[in-house]
């Protein structure tokens, strides 16, 4: 018979008492009752009626209640307002937390609301300011603090785990080991021991799973739940009338420790196991309502099938795990704080692609290619709300908008009742109302892709499709033309490396060579599918650092590629649904601005200037703003009046925000003078054609995956057909002479070829390529 020991005791008596007192006065349940006992759903709802009923201010104690509920609720909604209210109770001297259960002591709530705002914060992706609310907390814990629910020890064992949880998940891996070895170290003492025992191993796992380090994070969730666990499990449930999957512990502790175990014994190469334990969880019937914990562990389930080479059941898990990722818009990663990882979504994209194209299905593998691009714009989007709307009801699409924001804050809330499953199928309802009203925008909202069939239709009878998409080791390579696909793989070698060493050498003409470079990216991404290449145009789709590469640029050994056919690029193929198609005008009109005073002298770009003025003299009807007139007040005023919009200003983007990339515009009153993509989101411009011709426009980074489409992705929704813009820092004389090539071109032929004329013209005058070939045509060709 296996021993128990002794210091469990104690707590087994205690835990059979409360139990009893349970059973016999559940109906009579508190606040604290519902807190200590883990029914944060009940406890909600409790402190909501009172918060209702009461005539006066809610002091701490209530506030406290109700913050906590709505943290562990992931209420992110409601928990900061809630936190900013117990903030300021607790500053009037307002600070005890007041327990309404008899023996249970009161709590000193002033760390509390720095904490709960860490853990918000961590969920929410903000590791550098969940650092600074940890820290603050712990600054607030005293030891001669009251010690009800919140003692100094349960405080501080909160926060370390915490703090080492968001060093890791931040990156500050030195600061995480440490915190991790303070944890490790922190006295106990002799009372109460086997609870925070148990907490503070959950917190060593959580941490040292987000450091990577799966052996010692194994060491902690290895062993069977112990006879403390047992006798909580049974407090809060059993005496409660809740059992099986809907048991507290099931979803806020049970679920969580299952997928560390598994993940770990996966990461350590015990498949069979990590797969029995992964089953458990796929087996509990409220793993469903668990979003987050749910896709994952269909993830985690499908490597290890992969692993253990039973493809078709790892191609089926990565798909159900899809399913589950692309049924909300909302980034939240709510179970962070409980298994100390963030789960990469675009990895189940990779798996699956990869599967799917190693079994010999190019179609499938192609249409979640194209899923996995537009769920990164969904996610980089995923918090923005206004909006512009084309076509449709405006304020009923922006209501709709909205609905779909709120009913996935309700989502992500681990909910028991059956209205969780309920506001699921209702937010799937608000989606598809909002594709009938507008399809463009539920592009941006909901992940979509556009069926073969379709796709062929919408390109041109004289273009071959490519595109690309790559993992860690690959580059999958599709071509659609005549409505067949087919698709190769290569290795991905060095492309990264190379594509920098060109751009380096191509930004310093005087450098070196950089044909030989040309030579060798031709053949490594364009040479397996050359025999496909027979049209006279080029549609590109490229991915990740592809979309740094001029591939115009590339060379057959004969000739550069601008030289062999025309080439426009898209962000993804599906963008070709909602490309505008316009009447041709006899006499377009260009808005053309020019050298924007920035300033500062430095950034005066003459040649800019002179470039606006000759591109708006070469239209009748067209305006010309230059210096301080360059203003985004003036493109909203007078934008939606012109065929043509020319930028020759500076650009800038910035990979860690994607949308405050912008074009730069002289201020005013009414603007910043930074034309950002987050603004051109919330613009109608409805131009056929967008010139950016400035410094790095067509550079952009898309969280979780894509390498795109900044300023050019914005122009396209914000109405533009087509958007040239250049790859790297343009030379102010040749792009002049380039932009006056162009705009003549313009008069006779279809904008993609028209670019293709101007970019030969420019090669002939300036032979490098730094001079002509920084420029690319993204949208429609006509």
């Amino acid at each position: 018979m296996r021993r128990v020991p002794s210091q469990c005791f104690p707590v087994i008596i205690v835990a059979v008492v409360c139990t009893l007192f349970s059973c016999l006065f559940a109906d009579a349940a508190t606040l604290t009752d519902l807190q200590m006992l883990g029914r944060y759903r009940d406890l909600e709802k409790a402190a909501e009626q009172k918060l209702a009923a009461s005539q006066k201010e809610p002091d701490a104690s209530l506030l406290g209640y109700l913050c906590v509920a709505y943290s562990r609720l992931k209420r992110h909604n409601k928990l900061f307002d809630c936190l900013d209210k117990l903030e300021r109770r607790i500053k009037s001297g307002d600070y005890v937390l007041e327990t309404d259960k008899l023996f249970v002591a009161n709590s000193d709530g002033t760390p509390l609301p720095n904490m709960l705002r860490a853990e918000a914060l961590i969920e929410l992706g903000q590791y550098k300011e969940a650092v600074g609310e940890a820290k603050t907390a712990l600054g607030k814990v005293r030891d001669h603090m009251t010690t009800g629910i919140w003692s100094p020890k349960i405080y501080r064992l909160s926060l370390m785990g915490t703090l080492g949880l968001a060093h890791a998940l931040g990156g500050d891996t030195k600061s995480a080991r440490t915190q991790a070895e303070e944890l490790e170290n922190f006295s106990l003492g002799f009372m109460g021991i086997a609870f925070t025992t148990t907490f503070r191993a959950n917190a060593l796992a959580r941490v040292n799973m987000a450091l990577g380090q799966y052996n010692k994070a194994f060491e902690y969730v290895k062993d069977e739940d112990s006879i403390l666990a047992r006798s909580v499990w049974f407090i809060n449930n059993v005496a409660w009338g809740y059992s099986g999957d809907d048991a507290v512990e099931t979803v806020y502790l049970t679920l969580p420790k299952l997928m560390i175990r598994g993940k770990c014994l996966s990461e350590l190469g015990n498949l069979e196991e990590a797969g029995k334990t992964l089953d458990v969880m796929l087996r509990n019937a409220r793993i469903s309502d668990n979003g987050e914990i749910y896709w994952l562990t269909l993830f985690e389930r499908g490597r290890v099938a992969e692993k253990q080479g039973r493809f078709p059941e790892a191609i089926d898990l990565y798909r159900r795990a899809i399913e589950v990722i692309e049924s909300q818009r909302s980034t939240i990663n709510t179970e962070t704080n409980k298994i100390g990882f963030v789960g990469d979504k675009q990895e189940a994209y990779r798996r699956l692609i990869a599967s799917l194209h190693a079994s010999g299905q190019y179609e499938a593998a192609f249409d979640y290619v194209e899923r996995s691009k537009s769920r990164a714009l969904v996610d980089l989007l995923a918090e923005k709300q206004d909006f512009s709307v084309a076509g449709a009801d405006r304020e009923k699409v922006l209501q709709l908008l909205d609905l779909i924001k709120r009913e996935e804050q309700e989502a992500v809330i681990q909910d028991l009742s059956p209205s969780s499953s309920q506001s699921r199928t209702r937010s799937v309802k608000t989606r598809e109302q909002i594709r009938g009203q507008s399809p463009e925008l539920a592009s941006l909202v909901s992940v979509t892709s556009v069926p073969l069939a379709e796709l062929q239709r919408l390109i041109g009878a004289d273009e071959t499709l490519v595109e690309y998409y790559y993992d860690d080791n690959d580059v999958y390579i599709f071509v659609l033309s005549d409505g067949i696909l087919k698709s190769t793989r290569v290795k991905k070698g060095a492309l990264a490396d190379d594509i920098r060493l060109l751009r380096s050498l191509i930004a310093d003409p005087g450098s070196g060579d950089p044909l030989p470079l040309c030579r060798r990216l031709y053949k490594q991404i364009m040479g397996s599918v050359e025999g496909s290449l027979v049209k006279p145009n080029l549609v590109i789709v490229p991915h990740g650092v592809l979309h740094y590469l001029p591939f115009n640029a590339l060379h057959d050994g004969q000739r550069y590629l601008i030289e062999r056919c025309g080439i426009r690029m898209l962000p993804s193929a599906s963008v070709s649904k909602y490309l505008r198609t316009r009447r041709p005008s006899d006499r377009p009109r260009v808005f053309a601005f020019g050298n924007p005073d920035l300033g500062d002298p430095k950034h005066d770009l003459k040649y800019a200037q002179n470039e606006a003025v000759a591109v708006a003299a070469s239209r009748a009807g067209s305006m010309v703003l230059v210096r301080e007139k360059a203003t985004e007040t003036a493109l909203r005023m007078f934008g939606a009046g012109f065929n043509y919009i020319h930028f020759a200003t500076h650009g800038q983007f910035d990979p860690d925000a994607p949308l405050e990339s912008a074009l730069l515009l002289a201020r005013d009153g009414q603007s910043d003078g930074r034309l950002t993509v987050d603004k051109l989101y919330s613009m109608r411009l409805e131009a056929d054609l967008v010139t950016l011709s400035a410094c790095e426009t067509g550079l952009g980074k898309v969280a979780n995956g894509d390498d795109v489409v900044g300023l050019t992705r914005g122009f396209l929704y914000a109405g533009s057909s087509t958007v040239v813009s250049s790859l790297w820092k343009v030379d102010d004389m040749a792009t002049s002479h380039l932009m006056t090539e162009f705009y003549s071109a313009l008069k006779t032929t279809n904008k993609q070829e028209a670019l293709r004329r101007a970019q030969l013209k420019t090669k002939e005058k300036y032979g490098h390529p730094f001079f002509w070939a920084a420029f690319e045509l993204t949208g429609s060709a006509r």
